[in-house]
C-alpha cells in the first residue's frame, strides 16, 4: 500500500491508483471502453494524440492530492505511449483538452460538481457527461475561463474531435467525422465478417463471369469464329 505524502514533503509520490474501480457496472464499463477504443482508432495515425481511460491526471508538481481520473481523456500535442499517470508538468504542461464521464449509480451530485469545477479550473476545453440509466447527455464547451453548457447535444459536433453525438431512444450514439458509427468490438467483428462475405461473393461472381466468357470463346473457336475479331 502506498502512503500519500503531503505537498510539503521533499520526496513526493504520485500514486498511480486511487483505489477506486474503473467502473461500477458492466454498462458503464462497456461505454468507457467503446469511447476510448474508438477514439484510439480515430487518431491511430496521429502520433501526437494521447487517449487514456481511467488514468490519474495530476495538475501541479509537488501536489499529489489535486488530481482526477476522467473515464476517458484526450490530449492533443502529447505523444502516444504508456504512462502510469499523467503528470502535467512533465507533459509540457498540456492539460487534457477533452474529457468524458459516464455516470454510475454511486456518483453523487457533490462529486460531479467537484469534477466539473476541476475540469473548468484546469483547462479542459470540452467536457461530456452521459448517464446510461436516464439516457441524459450533457456537454460543456470552454468560453474564456468557464465551461459553458452546450444547449443542444443531439447532433452536436465536437470542435476538437470532429465526432457527432446523437441520442436514439435514450441510447448514446457517436459518429466519426466520416459518418461511421462508434462500434463495439463485437459489432466491428460482425461488420468485418459481412465485408469479408461480400468480398467473397464478388470474387465468386467475377470467377463465374470469367468462366462463362472462356466457355463462350471456346464455343466460337470450335465454330471457326475468331472471338477477338468480334
Amino acid at each position: 500500500m502506498v502512503t500519500e505524502l503531503s505537498s510539503t514533503a521533499k520526496n513526493i509520490i504520485y500514486p498511480e491508483s486511487d483505489g477506486q474501480p474503473m467502473a461500477d457496472n458492466t454498462k458503464q464499463f462497456e461505454l468507457i471502453v467503446l469511447i476510448k477504443k474508438n477514439l484510439d482508432l480515430l487518431f491511430v495515425d496521429d502520433p501526437n494524440v494521447f487517449v487514456a481511460g481511467d488514468l490519474l491526471w495530476y495538475t501541479i508538481e509537488g501536489d499529489n492530492l489535486t488530481r482526477r481520473a476522467p473515464d476517458v481523456m484526450v490530449i492533443f500535442g502529447r505523444p502516444k505511449g504508456d504512462r502510469g499517470s499523467y503528470l502535467q508538468w512533465r507533459e509540457n504542461n498540456v492539460p487534457p483538452q477533452v474529457v468524458f464521464e459516464i455516470l454510475s449509480p454511486s456518483n453523487t451530485a457533490k462529486e460531479m460538481i467537484a469534477k466539473y469545477k476541476f475540469y473548468e479550473r484546469y483547462g479542459v476545453e470540452e467536457y461530456y457527461l452521459y448517464d446510461p440509466d436516464s439516457g441524459e447527455l450533457s456537454g460543456w464547451l470552454r468560453s474564456g475561463s468557464e465551461l459553458a453548457e452546450i444547449q443542444q447535444m443531439a447532433g452536436w459536433i465536437s470542435p476538437r474531435l470532429g465526432i457527432r453525438f446523437e441520442l436514439a431512444d435514450g441510447e448514446l450514439q457517436i459518429y466519426r467525422p466520416d459518418g461511421q458509427q462508434f462500434l463495439t468490438y463485437e459489432q466491428a467483428q460482425a461488420q468485418a465478417e459481412q465485408e469479408r462475405q461480400r468480398a467473397d461473393q464478388e470474387r465468386q461472381r467475377a470467377d463465374q463471369a470469367e468462366t462463362q466468357l472462356e466457355a463462350l470463346r471456346t464455343l466460337l473457336q470450335d465454330r471457326g469464329i475468331n472471338p477477338d475479331a468480334l
